[in-house]
């Protein structure tokens, strides 16, 4: 009997798709309307409950500009294995996933990609991880 959970790695691509569209600005519905296909097919595509197609994988790497490896890039080596070990690495991904899904994490992300001096980035590196260890003590 098959197993009702995502494949692990339909679950990466699937985020690295909802990443990019989300880091460009486009809603599901035109990345979609793009396709042919509805915004609740492209968000069963996000969270990996339906395999994308190789065909139309090529079409979204086109759609949002990136190489169609982008989409498997970043994948722990224990989900392409898929070894019980990458449950860990799963989690961080989608914690990553979630914190770039979120109104904050994207403007956080796009205005920190705007830096173009290193140490300015390192500044604001070393200033979040201060406010995260003050939030902690409280």
């Amino acid at each position: 009997m098959a197993s009702k959970n995502p494949n692990p790695i339909d679950v990466h691509v699937g985020n690295r798709v909802r990443m990019r569209r989300m880091l460009i600005g486009m809603s599901q519905e035109r990345l979609g309307k793009e396709l042919g296909l509805t915004f609740q097919q492209i968000q069963k595509y996000e969270k990996g409950t339906n395999r994308i197609s190789a065909s139309k994988l090529y079409r979204i790497a086109q759609i949002l500009g990136v190489p169609v490896q982008y989409f498997f890039e970043d994948l722990p080596a224990s989900v392409a294995n898929e070894s019980v070990e990458g449950m860990a690495e799963a989690r961080d991904q989608n914690m990553i996933m979630d914190f770039l899904g979120s109104a904050e994490g994207l403007q956080l992300n796009r205005h920190f990609a705007a830096i173009k001096d290193a140490e300015v980035r390192r500044a604001v590196v070393d200033l979040v991880r201060s406010l995260a260890k003050a939030g902690e003590k409280t």
